[in-house]
């Protein structure tokens, strides 16, 4: 990230020694999309304070560097728009070609997809269907991550009925630095089959770490198929991470006017961190409000609508998951989402 011409020369010529390809932005604006999922981020001493002003979420591996005394004024902000390291040109050159080869093309990556999903107002339903989506995802045979993110959400290990499974929580995550090796992390959080689960320790109700989600994230794209982020409505700098790693949100929004117009301002939020936002609509509808109306209303497309399911929150009560046996309209929502956003077609919905 640098508009200065010369510095962009030198570092594309040191991208090339080290061999990878590097993605030029030359300020923050431009550099929002890949902000969370580039393996490692080179903020020009030029950019250092307008990153520092366009309140980029922290995330680790990211390295201010510049010419000899061009990034003397830089070192004042490096904590605060969370560099870890400074890189003086040209006598740390051999480091950054080290540094851009160990980050580059050997280094394992992935292709893990993954979905927010957010309330328009408390109580929207998110949960469920995030807890669907991930049910539904391992059935229809793709490792999956779902990853709590909501502290006031109630927890989903309650509604996969995982209150009692082992594994780690979100604070014990608290030191991650991003390096952490994603069979190894995922192996230590709580799972079944090819289901994994981070939540919150009942115990205490901490926020999200960002250096915690910026590693979970990293390792489930290259260690998962599907990653489903449940997220709270008040965006903490993890919530926006995890926005900007999303392929889509999908806003829940029940079928209420005053659920709308919550709805309308939870959006506006969201769209700043990720393009691709789509509304399911949950019934009942007091008012006949229309899902397509209030997907029009919203200014965005309508990925789906759900029915009230006695069912579901029956089987959540008894410790069943939603969607575990396939059947209802809920399971029907999700396979047709989870099919989306991996590009295939499921032979249910062929059929």
């Amino acid at each position: 990230m640098t508009a200065d011409p010369d510095l962009l020369d030198e570092l594309l010529r040191l991208a090339a020694v080290s061999g990878v390809e590097a993605e030029v932005s030359p300020d923050p604006p431009g550099a929002r999309a890949r902000w969370s999922t580039a393996p490692l981020v080179l903020i020009g001493a030029d950019q250092a304070v307008a990153c520092l002003r366009a309140r980029l979420p922290r995330r680790p591996r990211v390295v201010l560097i510049g010419f000899a005394g061009a990034t003397d004024p830089a070192f004042n902000v490096a904590d605060l728009i969370g560099a870890e390291n400074v890189a003086v040109l040209p006598d740390a050159e051999p480091w950054v070609v080290d540094h851009l080869a160990t980050d580059g093309p050997s280094a394992p990556r992935g292709d893990g997809r993954t979905l927010a999903v957010i309330g328009g107002r408390g109580g929207a339903g998110a949960s469920i269907l995030a807890a669907g989506l991930a049910t539904t995802a391992v059935r229809t045979g793709h490792r999956t991550l779902l990853i709590d993110a909501d502290p006031l959400g109630g927890g989903l290990d309650l509604v996969l009925g995982w209150e009692q499974v082992g594994g780690l929580r979100w604070p014990a995550l608290a030191g991650a630095d991003g390096r952490v090796d994603p069979p190894t992390l995922l192996s230590a959080l709580p799972h079944r089959g090819d289901l994994v689960l981070l939540s919150f320790d009942r115990d205490e109700l901490p926020g999200v770490p960002i250096e915690a989600m910026a590693a979970t994230l990293d390792a489930a794209r290259r260690g998962r198929d599907v990653i489903v982020a449940d997220l709270p409505r008040q965006l903490d700098d993890a919530a926006v991470l995890a926005l900007q790693a999303a392929e889509r949100t999908l806003l829940v929004v029940p079928a209420e006017l005053r659920a709308t117009a919550s709805a309308a301002r939870t959006a506006a939020t969201v769209a700043a961190h990720c393009e691709n936002i789509a509304v399911v609509v949950r019934g009942p509808a007091p008012g006949k409000l229309r899902a397509r109306e209030i997907a029009r209303a919203l200014g965005l497309p309508l990925a789906g609508t759900l029915r009230p399911e006695t069912s579901v929150c029956q089987g959540i009560e008894r410790g069943t998951a939603p969607t575990a046996d396939g059947k209802g309209a809920l399971a029907g929502l999700c396979r047709r989402l989870v099919d989306d956003l991996m590009g295939t077609t499921s032979k249910a919905a062929a059929a």
